[in-house]
């Protein structure tokens, strides 16, 4: 790695499309942010899904894989051949059309549901850039399996082999990862180690019940942009 990188913080994620708003929390609170394209494609996880709001009800909304071996990794994905971006964004259409910043939304929503992109990684990829770039984060980001380790190595091993090629001084895992990650084995790397907790956030909904942790596009679509970049650098704590 470069001298840019040196005496960084870091925080390492899979790929999510349009994640809740602690993974652009996350992001923003560190220096650099790798992105795992080298690791096994999860059925069941939120690398191409995500909530959103539909008649006061959370519903999923997702990316349609095409059929492959358990065996392999994100980057080796493919979306499914019959894939309707029009459907899609048709599905953003109903459920927010009449919130009152949806139409500033849209533009941005059109861009990642639109990526002419059909591998798996770099479609998620190219709407975490976007809306990146929509909340004004200008974290670098990299591409886990372009950093120089042995990609053999997995979990804590893997993380820590990760944070010294970047020269990471700093590590910042969500708080979901308390039981995976061992502080005192990263501070005999000379590394500290923090998690992020998102802290609760509600906003109006149509006066409905609140539904929290949707898909950041729910918070975009009801409240203004500058708030939602306030909240996406504000509203955590450390444990």
């Amino acid at each position: 790695m470069d001298e840019s990188t040196r005496g960084t913080t870091l925080a390492i994620m899979q790929p999510y499309f349009l994640p809740y708003i602690g993974y652009w929390q996350l992001i923003a609170a560190v220096d650099t942010f790798i992105i795992y394209d080298n690791i096994k494609y999860t059925k069941k996880g939120w690398i191409n899904r995500n909530r959103m709001l539909r008649n006061g009800e959370a519903v999923t909304f997702s990316l349609p894989v095409a059929a492959g071996s358990d065996s392999l990794d994100v980057v080796q994905r493919e979306l499914a051949p019959g894939h309707d971006r029009r459907k899609l964004l048709a599905q953003f259409d109903g459920a927010y059309a009449k919130a009152p910043h949806y139409e500033a939304l849209r533009p941005l929503l059109a861009s990642v549901i639109n990526c002419p992109e059909q591998n798996l990684y770099r479609h998620v990829r190219h709407s975490v850039d976007a809306v990146c770039q929509h909340l004004g984060l200008t974290t670098r980001i990299l591409t886990s399996s372009e950093v120089a380790i042995h990609h053999e190595l997995r979990a804590q091993d893997k993380v820590l082999a990760l944070c010294q090629a970047v020269q990471a001084h700093t590590y910042i895992n969500p708080i979901g990862g308390t039981e995976l990650y061992d502080a005192e084995t990263f501070a005999r790397h000379g590394i500290a180690l923090k998690f992020l907790k998102a802290r609760p956030i509600e906003y109006p909904q149509w006066g409905a019940p609140f539904v929290p942790w949707l898909s950041i596009v729910d918070l975009l679509a009801f409240n203004p942009l500058e708030i939602v970049q306030d909240w996406v650098r504000t509203q955590f704590d450390y444990v």
